[in-house]
């Protein structure tokens, strides 16, 4: 199993910055793509951005040029940096991982618990 624990999420007012944390443990064996994807109340969850193992990423439109997602691979941890928030960022934010694990060396896909961003004046 991998588990996946975020931090790093808050209140903040519009233009502020913030930088979420995901580190994964447990019995990995390889990381492949990490993620983040957010869940605004009554919306679907949707992603933000993601990196493959060799650090190519995606994002979605709505955050390209404003949110940058990086990870250490020595750590096992993905980072997505916030900046210019805007109320509409306002959701939940799960980590994403695409993992596998022993002892079955099957690939799984796993979720943290969430973090909530708020910003708002």
């Amino acid at each position: 199993q991998v588990q996946l624990v975020e931090s790093g999420g808050g209140f903040l007012q519009p233009g502020g910055s913030l930088r979420l944390s995901c580190a994964a443990s447990g019995n990995i064996y390889r990381i492949n793509a990490m993620g983040w994807y957010r869940q605004a109340p009554g919306k679907e969850r949707d992603m933000v951005a993601t990196i493959a193992s060799g650090g190519s990423k995606t994002y979605a439109n709505s955050v390209k040029g404003r949110f940058t997602v990086s990870r250490d691979n020595a750590k096992n941890t993905v980072y997505l940096q916030m900046n210019s928030l805007k109320p509409e960022d306002t959701a939940v934010y799960y980590c994403n991982a695409a993992a596998i694990a022993y002892p079955t060396y099957l690939l799984n896909e796993y979720w943290g618990q969430g973090t909530q961003v708020t910003v708002s004046s």
